[in-house]
């Protein structure tokens, strides 16, 4: 009821943890809060958080118009309603190094499990369109270094995100990641991978926990969890699938509403109203006010 029981550094320490044992976490992207709550229930090892997602949510674009403060929000409110660690997109940190600083204790303090934080130029855009610029070396590590120096609970995962592959070709992401595992980077998120042996070869160079992007629509293929398992991927993400599902969801009963005056031909395609109850634990709080929950719903 109401919130998770589970306090935001002992989530970290589990999913440190789950990390360490090499087993691979599948990390859907929420939308929303029902959503995470929707991706707990389906027994999943955790949520990530889209920086795509938030900007889409607003009507905006993802090219770094979101505020920390708009996505430290959104981030806080998924994190306490569940029992599993987040992980949130921070973009380049909002600015320069001191405040990508103070990006990383605002997120701490949200709840988060942890972040990354890419090398792309700010404004930025999202990761799989051509027209990327990426920032020096030194500019990305100094990013990263700051991250690190600033955090307050070591199992806050701090992640680098680097773009450079679309930019300057996998050896320039090799050599990139390697520089950010070396400025203490947690974990490496090589973004727009091409195929399995990309992946791969990332894998091989550091020796930190890595992370594919299986986002649709992209540059990447859209590998199965037996596959990224089977050549060392430690997290795999879905960032924006649910909500692009939803939307499509919204979209063709918004044609059926407007074509037939009802959505009765919908309604097997809904979340039942007992359904949803359930996935909120309405009937729990019963236990604080029998007045809120007096009812039976019929299926």
């Amino acid at each position: 009821m109401l919130y998770a029981q589970t306090p935001a550094a002992e989530k970290r320490r589990l999913f440190r943890e789950r990390l360490a044992s090499g087993e691979l976490l599948r990390m859907p992207g929420a939308f929303n809060p029902l959503s995470a709550k929707l991706i707990e229930r389906k027994g999943f090892e955790g949520v990530y958080i889209s920086g795509a997602v938030l900007a889409a949510d607003l009507g905006l674009p993802d090219i770094g118009l979101t505020t920390l403060t708009e996505v430290a929000g959104r981030g806080q409110q998924i994190a306490r309603t569940i029992e599993l660690p987040a992980i949130i997109d921070a973009d380049t940190g909002f600015g320069e190094p001191m405040n990508v600083a103070r990006t990383i204790q605002t997120l701490e303090d949200a709840g988060l499990a942890g972040t990354h934080i890419e090398d792309q130029i700010n404004p930025k855009r999202c990761g799989h369109l051509d027209g990327k610029s990426v920032v020096d070396e030194d500019t990305a590590i100094k990013r990263i270094r700051a991250a690190v120096d600033a955090r307050r609970d070591p199992n806050f995962l701090i992640m680098a995100r680097t773009d450079i592959r679309a930019v300057d070709g996998l050896d320039a992401a090799i050599d990139r990641a390697k520089a950010l595992v070396d400025a203490g980077a947690d974990a490496i998120f090589p973004e727009a991978m091409r195929d399995l042996n990309e992946f791969a070869a990332v894998r091989e160079a550091v020796d930190v926990p890595i992370l594919a992007n299986m986002t649709e629509f992209g540059k990447s293929e859209l590998f199965s969890v037996d596959q990224l398992r089977g050549v060392g991927i430690n997290i795999v993400i879905w960032p924006v699938s649910l909500l692009r599902i939803a939307m499509g969801a919204a979209g063709r009963g918004l044609d059926a509403l407007d074509a037939d005056g009802h959505l009765t031909s919908k309604l097997g395609e809904m979340q039942h109203r007992a359904d949803l109850y359930d996935l909120i634990d309405y009937e729990d709080y019963n236990h604080f006010d029998t007045s809120v929950f007096n009812f039976q719903i019929a299926r």
